[in-house]
């Protein structure tokens, strides 16, 4: 597999059921929309049929969550098979997952469980992706999740073992700028020195989200919310490090009317133009 995956300058939305309509109604104002793999994998009726409608007017990108590339038992086959066989029909910008593994053989958390960041791991992991890569037929993305338990055993900071894994496979990243914030205070690490540890060349997509206040201090990945300002303010300088990268604005719960997030996604917008510009 020694595909590439040429940058895509564009602001998108995740495409959400409650959308739909709108979407089919008319074209809106996005450059791609991103859907959640398994929502569309192995289904036909009008959830794959509303996709295939949407995807005449704007590039989709595969969002999955329960690929499990940190698994120390591989891959599922099967699942493999759904998702490019999805692939296939919708012709995706990328595919993407996350760094964690989801579950063991014949049990799914249903969560993206964290990994520790040793070179062990660090095998495992690459040995997934270049075999995902290898029946995909195409790089995938790698998505850095947000995360509330740390390892000791760890010998790597989360951006060296996102960049080990670029090198060692030839992907690409997905940089979730809210993911960072969040384990930045769940773990008490400097969010800049994420940014600055992550190769720029290999980032093609940048994620923003809200978040919600846990117990004792601790920060949870909701996307229930809109971004807030700590979130914009580090988005701001991972526009200007990455410059104008794919960006879309995920919310999957408290969803709002489609005009309520496209305002809020030009303020990405801005965001990116105002740091390019100074």
């Amino acid at each position: 597999m020694s595909q590439t995956i040429a940058p895509f300058t564009g602001f998108g939305l995740g495409l959400r059921k409650p959308h739909h309509r709108a979407y089919l109604e008319a074209e809106q104002p996005v450059d791609f929309v991103e859907i959640i793999s398994e929502n569309f994998m192995a289904c036909g009726g009008q959830p794959l049929a509303t996709l295939e409608a949407v995807r005449e007017r704007h590039p989709v990108a595969m969002h999955g969550v329960s690929m499990g590339l940190g698994s120390a038992h591989g891959l599922d086959r099967g699942y493999l098979a759904e998702l490019k066989a999805l692939a296939r029909r919708i012709d995706p910008l990328w595919i993407s997952d996350h760094l964690c593994w989801t579950g063991v053989p014949g049990h799914n958390s249903h969560d993206l469980l964290p990994l520790p960041y040793t070179e062990e791991a660090l095998d495992v992991f690459v040995r997934n992706v270049i075999h995902a890569q290898d029946v995909l037929e195409r790089p995938l993305l790698v998505e850095n999740p947000s995360s509330y338990a740390a390892f000791a055993a760890s010998t790597l900071s989360e951006w060296e073992f996102l960049s080990a894994i670029a090198e060692r496979t030839g992907c690409y990243l997905l940089l979730d700028v809210n993911n960072i914030y969040v384990s930045s205070v769940n773990h008490g690490f400097d969010p800049r020195e994420f940014l600055r540890g992550i190769p720029a060349d290999r980032v093609r997509q940048m994620h923003l989200a809200g978040h919600s206040q846990g117990p004792e201090g601790m920060l949870i990945d909701t996307h229930d919310a809109p971004v807030c300002a700590e979130v914009w303010a580090l988005y701001a300088e991972a526009a200007q490090r990455f410059g104008t990268t794919a960006t879309m604005i995920e919310r999957d719960d408290a969803i709002p009317p489609l005009d309520t997030l496209l305002a809020e996604l030009d303020l990405a917008r801005a965001v990116t133009r105002e740091r390019l510009a100074a």
